[in-house]
């Protein structure tokens, strides 16, 4: 199990990721708080301890944000100890609030049982695919990077969903047809050229172009 840190006071990270890791798990302590969704998608852990006060964007946002993609269990540490801040992080999507200064064992044991809770009856793998900070809802067939966001036809999600599940590698243009058959969506050769054209356009109108490179006699590959 992999458990995400995110607490920009460093002796309280490092004493956390200490304390975790005795009980065998993997701790990611991230020290850099402004992309903290891509952070997330890019680890893929299966428990967040997430502080309320982060630079730039406080813990509510960031709950918010990764509750639009992912079930993962989130404990909420916060200094703070108003009813309202409790609610607050409940509404946001939090499973439990831990107030500073807390027991380690009361957290290891609230980790424990939130791990057993979660992973027994839902599903946390998250709904969408991500490179370099886009981002593909799986569920909604919307592309989005930043706060710009674009709607695909089906067939430019399936071919972009073939490009992101197998990044690094070259997708040729028959494996890629055979995809669009296998879902009712009948391309030829030509159909395929101009939606991988209408893709490339979506991604520059979200500002960033270059993401599907060409191989010319091979086919396409997102690396």
């Amino acid at each position: 199990m992999k458990i995400m840190i995110i607490e920009d006071e460093p002796t309280i990270r490092e004493m956390l990721g200490e304390t975790i890791q005795k009980w065998d798990f993997d701790v990611i302590k991230l020290e850099a708080f402004d992309n903290v969704l891509h952070e997330f998608l890019h680890e893929k852990p299966q428990l967040l301890v997430l502080d309320i006060n982060l630079p730039l964007f406080n813990g509510f946002h960031w709950c918010q944000r990764i509750r639009e993609v992912s079930n993962v269990p989130i404990i909420f540490l916060s200094s703070r100890n108003t009813p309202m801040d409790m609610v607050m992080a409940m509404n946001m999507g939090g499973d439990d609030f831990i107030q500073k200064p807390f027991d380690t064992d009361v957290l290891l044991a609230k980790i424990n049982a939130l791990l057993r809770r979660s992973y027994s009856y839902t599903d946390t793998e998250s709904s969408v695919l991500e490179h370099e900070g886009i981002i593909l809802n799986l569920k909604d067939w919307d592309l989005s990077y930043g706060d710009h966001k674009v709607e695909l036809t089906k067939t430019e999600f399936i071919i972009l969903k073939l490009l992101l599940k197998q990044k690094g590698t070259v997708v040729n243009r028959t494996k890629m047809m055979r995809n669009l058959w296998k879902d009712e969506s009948f391309v030829d050769d030509n159909t395929l050229t101009v939606n991988i054209a209408r893709l490339r356009k979506k991604l520059a109108e979200l500002g960033k172009e270059n993401v599907i490179t060409t191989k010319k006699g091979e086919g396409y590959i997102i690396q």
